[in-house]
């Protein structure tokens, strides 16, 4: 019988659809339930982008991970919930209204892609709509926010073709995930990036100035102008996984780069004399948004320890 190693590119709970990448030929296989016990910590033991041994239309192994991108559900404080692996880069898509990306989800988006050793780049939607003044500053500031802590950010509107030409490039080798909150626009982008490609579009819920989930399941696409990529369904929370709160700084990379010079080690840079990360703060080389984040974050990581 049929056996061989294999991509996963769509589940569907216990379902999934595989292909022998670089080539696309889906075909169905299902987990076995001993395999399933392995992922007791998490939700899903295997995840869209895995390598994985099969027989007779059976996973048997789920082969070693270069990276992956893990979340915890806000809800769900000891479950998590693997969202992909084996990521060439990761899209983390904003939108400054319709809705409004938060600072905190963003963070905690760009610090677990540091953790896991996955490269984020920042696509901020709907830039055609950002013409008040207001909005303008607003848009300033979020490029000059993420800029600063060094990451890179790019302007994109999917309905006047604004920076597609630029993402489709990026995408043209590799694996590519595509995330962010519900409504900001995944989908949209993925059908002008190849207009062959046919996943659902929804509208954005006035009442709450959220987006609708459109996207059901993880689900991998080629893309015509080479390259696959990941969409996924709209993410409204986004919980840490396994990081320490001794290690959280180090994946700021703002904190990263002065923090050797604080004179205790470790240093939690909330209290501390000396503290190069506070000093940089102070001095307006650390932004207090991100600083804010991070004191969040630690509290919740121990909260949940």
């Amino acid at each position: 019988m049929e056996n061989g190693i294999a991509t996963v590119v769509k589940h569907t709970g216990s379902h999934y659809l595989l292909s022998p990448l670089p080539a696309w030929d889906p075909f169905p296989a299902v987990i076995r339930g001993k395999l399933r016990l392995t992922g007791a910590k998490t939700t899903n033991p295997v995840a869209v982008g895995d390598r994985v041994a099969y027989e007779d239309g059976t996973i048997t192994k789920v082969l070693p991970r270069r990276n992956y991108l893990i979340r915890r559900s806000t809800n769900l404080s000891r479950e998590s919930h693997i969202i992909a692996a084996n990521l060439d880069r990761v899209f983390l898509m904003v939108t400054l209204i319709l809705p409004e990306t938060k600072l905190a989800f963003a963070d905690r988006f760009l610090v677990s892609c540091e953790a896991y050793g996955i490269h984020p780049v920042i696509l901020i939607n709907k830039c055609d709509l950002y013409t008040e003044p207001q909005l303008q500053e607003a848009l300033a500031g979020f490029k000059a926010l993420y800029r600063d802590a060094g990451y890179e950010v790019l302007e994109i509107s999917v309905r006047t073709g604004m920076g597609i030409r630029q993402v489709r490039e990026l995408c043209r080798e590799g694996l590519t995930l595509f995330s962010g909150a519900s409504g900001v626009g995944k989908s949209s982008l993925l059908k002008a990036l190849d207009p062959t490609l046919d996943p659902k579009i929804g509208e954005i819920s006035l009442s709450h100035l959220q987006g609708k989930h459109t996207t059901t399941f993880y689900e991998m696409h080629p893309l015509a102008g080479g390259g696959f990529v990941i969409d996924t369904p709209g993410i409204r929370g986004f919980g840490l996984v396994d990081i320490a709160p001794e290690e959280l700084s180090t994946y700021f990379p703002e904190m990263l780069r002065v923090m050797d010079d604080c004179r205790f080690k470790p240093c939690t840079h909330t209290h501390e004399p000396g503290c190069a990360v506070k000093a940089a703060l102070d001095a307006g080389d650390i932004s207090p948004e991100r600083y804010s984040s991070y004191l969040g974050m630690l509290e919740e990581e121990h909260k949940y320890r």
